[in-house]
C-alpha cells in the first residue's frame, strides 16, 4: 500500500494563496496534494470551514498542522537539508515565537502582497 500524501489547504479566494500553494505545488520535491478550502469537505480532515478560513493547513496522517505550523511542515517534507532544517527551526521554540505572529502579520497583509488582491483581505470577525 502506497504512502498518502500530505494535503495542503488554503483559501482559494486569495490570490496571494493561490500563487504560494502553484509554487509549492511547482517546485516541490515530494508529492503534496493541494487544495483549496472552498472545494474540498474539510471536515473529512478534521477541519471547519473557519479554521481554514483563518490560515492554512497541511494534513499529515491523523496530524495537523496550521499557521506557521504547516509552513514549517512544508519544509521538513523536502528533500533539500537546508529547506528540512529551516522548517524544524521554525517548528521548535525560540524561532516559533517570531514564526507565529510573522505567520499572523503575513496573513493580515496578504492582499498588499505580490499575486494579493483586495479579495484576500482578512476581515476582521
Amino acid at each position: 500500500m502506497g504512502q498518502i500524501k500530505p494535503v495542503l489547504i488554503f483559501d482559494g479566494d486569495c490570490g496571494f494563496c493561490t500563487t504560494t500553494a502553484n509554487l509549492i505545488r511547482e517546485k516541490s520535491s515530494t508529492p503534496i496534494e493541494i487544495h483549496p478550502w472552498q472545494f474540498i469537505d474539510v471536515t473529512k480532515y478534521g477541519l471547519t470551514q473557519a479554521q481554514t478560513m483563518d490560515k492554512v493547513f497541511v494534513v499529515e496522517g491523523v496530524k495537523t498542522f496550521g499557521g506557521h505550523r504547516a509552513f514549517a511542515k512544508i519544509l521538513l517534507l523536502q528533500k533539500n537539508p537546508l529547506l528540512t532544517l529551516a522548517g524544524a527551526l521554525i517548528m521548535y521554540t525560540p524561532i516559533a515565537w517570531l514564526a507565529r505572529p510573522g505567520y499572523r502579520l503575513v496573513a493580515k497583509y496578504r492582499h498588499k502582497l505580490p499575486g494579493g488582491t483586495p479579495a484576500c483581505k482578512i476581515e476582521p470577525r
